[in-house]
């Protein structure tokens, strides 16, 4: 059936392309308690510059794709909107200034994941972006939730300075079902190229990782 289609070649996405848990060492630094706060405001400070540019990717994605893959990207750029505004007090946590986040200059590799997701909305197939970034999703939402753990036992951070991280480590099934309509229909007009499918989330977890280990890389 169809939709037992399209749950499996998401799932297998989500599996086959899960990262290499060596491949990120600033998390489990944080969930340690030991990266230095200033580490933890290069990565607000990144953020402030990733969310934006995805946002509009989002929405690019959903001008182009067609109703089944556009309610999709249409919800990941609203979410995108709300963990700005989480963002804020992670920021301030973090002892960012607002004169700091102005004059900062973002580092190459971190900004290598959202140049990417923009090359999608502007290249990729809208059902083949689907299958990219819900597998980078999952990937996400597991680093955020250690991350979250890490500020509140090791960093003392109240919890509106974790709700950035909390919003992306809760489950959002309404995200799920639309990802796996977007498939199905994809399926059902034989447009969904699997292949490039994982290339792109492939690589999309390859600048992931750039993104992680440049908050460790002196500029």
């Amino acid at each position: 059936m169809p939709t037992v289609n399209a749950k499996a070649l998401l799932g297998t996405a989500v599996e086959a392309l899960a990262p290499d848990p060596a491949a990120h060492p600033l998390v489990p630094l944080v969930e340690r308690g030991e990266a230095p706060v200033g580490t933890l405001a290069l990565l607000a400070l990144e953020q402030r510059w990733v969310i934006p540019a995805d946002q509009a990717a989002f929405e690019h994605l959903a001008a182009r794709a067609d109703s089944a893959s556009a309610g999709f990207f249409a919800a990941l750029a609203g979410g995108e909107e709300l963990a700005a505004r989480y963002l804020t007090a992670f920021a301030e946590a973090c002892g960012v200034t607002e004169d700091r986040a102005r004059a900062y200059i973002p580092r190459p590799g971190c900004q290598s994941c959202p140049a990417y997701v923009a090359w999608l909305a502007l290249n990729a197939a809208p059902a083949d972006a689907v299958v990219a970034l819900t597998a980078n999703f999952s990937a996400w939402g597991g680093y955020c939730a250690r991350i979250a753990t890490g500020l509140r036992r090791h960093y003392g951070f109240p919890d509106e300075a974790c709700a950035f991280f909390d919003f992306f480590a809760e489950p959002v099934p309404d995200l799920d079902h639309r990802a796996t309509a977007a498939v199905r229909a994809a399926l059902d007009a034989g447009e969904l190229d699997t292949g490039l499918a994982h290339a792109y989330a492939g690589l999309l977890q390859t600048y992931e990782a750039m993104f992680w280990n440049g908050l460790l890389t002196r500029p």
